[in-house]
């Protein structure tokens, strides 16, 4: 059963996401000299407002960037890392990635509706702002990744792993988590209702209203009728 936090009680420490380490002086990408290629090495570029849509990419290495009004719809990734790098209101719509890697970076205002993340690596990463509804994350490891105010309504984490994860003022209503290895997880003032999997959530902390949410979703999942 995940803990229920209260005032006074014990409350489980998460460890916060390590800044992404971006160097000084950006080059401006330049088109088509930039862009994503297979195997191809991008470091220390500012992207600003280009488009990388409909890409079909395997084993880029993207290092110290940062990604400003882009759009990424329909993209494929297979095998790919993106580490130390700023994301700031891009459109990851439909993005199917396979085995990519997200190691020290922020994602913010962006949009990921319908992208699918599977049996990747999220470490020490940041999503503020985001709407991510819905979105499947299976078989994927989150380590130190904080998730808030984002819109998570649907989202998909059946057979991750989590440790040092938050979510803060999160919409994850529907959100499925069936399967789901937690170690430390917070849920704070976050939205839980209709969730699935909630037998999975031993070990977790729950503050504020998604509590009774939570309990309600376990009910149903028992076999338990109100009347």
């Amino acid at each position: 059963m995940p803990q229920i936090a209260r005032q006074g009680g014990k409350v489980a420490r998460v460890k916060n996401p390590d800044a992404p380490r971006i160097p000084g002086g950006l080059r401006a990408a330049e088109m088509p000299r930039d862009d994503f290629e297979d195997d191809a090495i991008v470091k220390g570029l500012l992207f600003d407002g280009e488009h990388l849509i409909g890409r079909d990419v395997e084993a880029l290495e993207v290092d110290g960037c940062a990604f400003e009004n882009l759009r990424f719809t329909g993209t494929r990734l297979v095998r790919s890392q993106i580490s130390d790098s700023r994301i700031v209101t891009c459109d990851f719509a439909e993005v199917s990635a396979q085995d990519v890697s997200f190691i020290r970076c922020t994602v913010t205002g962006s949009r990921m509706t319908g992208s699918s993340w599977k049996a990747g690596t999220f470490r020490d990463v940041t999503f503020e702002n985001c709407t991510i509804a819905p979105a499947m994350f299976r078989n994927t490891k989150l380590y130190a990744v904080a998730f808030i105010d984002c819109r998570m309504s649907g989202a998909d984490f059946q057979f991750a792993e989590m440790h040092n994860v938050r979510y803060v003022n999160c919409d994850l209503t529907g959100g499925q988590f069936g399967n789901v290895k937690m170690g430390t997880v917070r849920f704070e003032n976050s939205t839980l209702l209709d969730v699935g999997g909630v037998s999975f959530f031993k070990g977790a902390t729950v503050q504020g209203p998604g509590s009774m949410e939570l309990a309600l979703s376990l009910a149903r999942e028992v076999g338990i009728n109100f009347e």
